[in-house]
């Protein structure tokens, strides 16, 4: 199998050949047809995240060995099954959950497999990803069948849409005229927007610091566009008159150390703060002014599978409109994700292999 892989952290992709793996048990041989490119991947290509006080977290720690074909917005098509597979068959089109766990304790049986705390698999990171032309997936479980969905936009479900989803649910309930903050409009931030109005949501404020990403938000449904940028005072100042007000529900799909510290202080009394991103730093939180307003921060790690099948089937349903995608050859991966580390991405980039 081809892979452009990381082979040195922070160097340009490499084009490898590994070999192509044999589906045992119930194992299923995927050739990779579509793979998003998520800001995830640049933490992945650095080797580090940013955890605050000037400290890094390798991602050696978290099982990444070099070389890796990162990608875990998969669209992949069956190729060969194990002997003991069963539930699809060769040339099915599946979307791969790609945050595989165990696959034997609790948490994964209960498919919640992004909450394993034995072993993570997760494509992209503890194995081969997108990036490479073949995976295995270690049973037939989490693979969502996309139906008629436009393979490149599925891709994007399986990591973007899940993790909005779930961090939105974890909003929920929330009355639809109630403001619901965003942190970010980029490929999470306009996915988020969408699945809020799929969901009937009258109420969503968006907050980026690109005027471009904010007219993107807007297009896309947004009630209201906030500028993100400069001090964190004015920034929550600003939610806070667009809101009419502090509000009960932020996402930060960003998570950095300003997005945290603006998106806490627009927060109300028994307010929730939904941190996803991976962007890095720390937030200092005044603890008597947590129990005094009963406020919640809640971290939010992508999501599992039940969500991601919620996910397409509201898709499938016609109720959920699609995130604006670009596809690029598999081949350019790397400059794909140059693009956005440059911040020159609207929407997401798919790469798309030659023979899909």
């Amino acid at each position: 199998m081809r892979a452009w892989a990381v082979v040195e952290n922070g160097k340009p992709l490499q084009e490898i050949e590994l070999p192509t793996p044999e589906p045992k048990g119930t194992e299923v041989l995927l050739e990779v047809t579509h793979c998003g490119v998520c800001h995830s991947d640049l933490h992945i290509w650095e080797g580090y995240y940013d955890i605050g006080g000037g400290q890094k977290m390798s991602l050696v720690d978290r099982g990444v060995t070099l070389p890796l074909a990162m990608g875990h917005e998969i669209v992949a098509r069956v190729v060969k099954l194990g002997p003991d597979a069963t539930g699809v068959k060769p040339g099915d089109l599946r979307i791969v959950y790609p945050w595989l766990g165990c696959g034997k304790c609790e948490k994964c049986l209960a498919e919640e497999d992004n909450m394993c705390t034995v072993a993570a698999r997760s494509r992209g990171v503890c194995q081969s990803g997108g990036s490479g032309s073949h995976g295995i997936a270690p049973r037939p479980r989490p693979l969502a069948d996309p139906g008629t969905l436009d393979p490149a936009v599925a891709a994007t479900y399986a990591c973007s849409g899940t993790t909005v989803y779930s961090a939105i649910k974890k909003t929920f309930p929330l009355p639809p005229h109630e403001p619901i903050v965003l942190v970010g409009a980029g490929g999470l931030g306009l996915n988020a927007i969408a699945i809020l109005k799929a969901l009937k949501h009258q109420n969503i404020i968006s907050v980026d610091v690109s005027a471009e990403k904010r007219d993107a938000a807007l297009k896309a449904g947004a009630h209201k566009a906030v500028d993100g940028s400069g001090d964190g005072a004015e920034v929550t100042k600003r939610i806070v008159e667009a809101a009419g007000g502090p509000v009960l529900a932020v996402i930060d799909l960003v998570n950095g150390t300003a997005t945290a510290r603006f998106a806490f202080g627009a927060l109300r009394k028994g307010g929730k703060l939904v941190q996803v991103g991976l962007f890095g730093g720390e937030l200092m939180l005044p603890l008597p002014i947590m129990a005094i307003r009963a406020l919640t921060v809640q971290g939010s790690y992508v999501g599992n599978p039940k969500e991601l099948r919620e996910l397409v089937k509201l898709a499938q349903d016609g109720e959920l409109t699609a995130l604006p995608v670009a596809t690029v050859p598999q081949n350019q991966a790397y400059d794909a994700l140059m693009r956005l580390r440059d911040g020159k991405i609207t929407g997401r980039v798919v790469l798309k292999a030659e023979a899909a």
